[in-house]
């Protein structure tokens, strides 16, 4: 029975990966989690400089799933590439980076610095607000993704991966747009922007008003948007939103995706990322595929 899936040349051992910012550089968790189980671990977003993320209180919980509004809080990529790294060497797991920034300048100073490190792959993400363009984020505008993706690749040594916004109107333009641009894979999808109200302090539930969602409640959603976008072009796509089970993500595997990640549900339950990888296998055994990569996009 063959787990694995390879991904713009880079093999994993099976499509499970972590999503970036729930599993940190997987330092935490490797006391609940071997991490040379997982096809990858996705890191926490990595800026060219520290930065202090947003004011408190910037989690709370929602029926089905969490908002966050941590604001991209790291250490910077100098401190990433002597702690972080040489942590993930020790295991035999894919290292995929996360990207983040204000300006395509910060960026891309960062995948300069990674350029000659041990990383396999790099993950952008264009969630982060554009100050040049009055904090509207790179992937919302097909425009501004092209011009984002196009400079990343010109200096990027490892394949590079767009994580996609799904607070868009279409987002089949935004991947056709990646594509056109370069990408060797595009991620999706990121948070949807929720709020929540305290209604007995009658005040915001978090500092900055309004949060990413993350959590089953958002599955539905983002199945959709994978399905729509794996149909959109012909570059890989790694699928998340909701991840609680190996039968959630037996579902974006059918909906097209070529690999999963799970995300908010490592805070309910550390062990969930070995869970998937084992639950995809035993349905697998179940229903005799002898090959995961039947199942990507089986579905029309």
């Amino acid at each position: 029975m063959n787990t694995k899936v390879t991904i713009a040349g880079v093999e994993f051992r099976n499509p499970v990966m972590t999503a970036s910012g729930t599993f940190g550089s997987g330092m935490e968790y490797s006391d609940f989690v071997d991490l040379n189980e997982l096809g990858g671990v996705v890191t926490k977003g990595v800026a060219n400089i520290p930065w202090e993320g947003n004011p408190v209180p910037r989690v709370a919980e929602t029926y089905g799933g969490m908002l966050n509004a941590i604001g991209l809080q790291n250490p910077g990529i100098d401190v990433f590439m002597e702690r972080d790294i040489p942590f993930l060497k020790q295991y035999d797991t894919k290292i995929v980076v996360n990207v983040c920034g204000k300006s395509v300048e910060d960026y891309l100073e960062v995948v300069e610095k990674l350029g000659d490190t041990a990383v396999d792959m790099l993950e952008i993400n264009v969630s982060c607000p554009n100050v040049k363009e009055g904090a509207i984020a790179f992937g919302q505008k097909a425009e501004c993704l092209y011009d984002i993706t196009s400079r990343i690749k010109a200096k990027a040594k490892q394949p590079v991966i767009m994580k996609l916004s799904p607070n868009v109107t279409d987002i089949t333009e935004m991947a056709k747009a990646a594509e056109a641009a370069g990408a060797d894979g595009i991620s999706l999808i990121n948070t949807l922007t929720g709020m929540k109200i305290d209604i007995h302090k009658r005040t915001f539930a978090l500092a900055n008003k309004t949060g990413g969602l993350s959590g089953p409640a958002i599955k539905p959603v983002a199945v959709r948007m994978v399905y729509q976008a794996a149909h959109a072009v012909k570059i890989p796509v790694i699928g998340m939103g909701g991840i609680a089970t190996a039968e959630d993500a037996v579902e974006f595997l059918l909906a097209g995706a070529s690999a999963v990640a799970v995300g908010a549900m490592n805070f309910v339950n550390p062990y969930t990322t070995v869970e998937v990888v084992r639950g995809i296998e035993d349905y697998m055994k179940k229903y005799g595929v002898e090959d995961v990569n039947q199942l990507i996009g089986s579905v029309k």
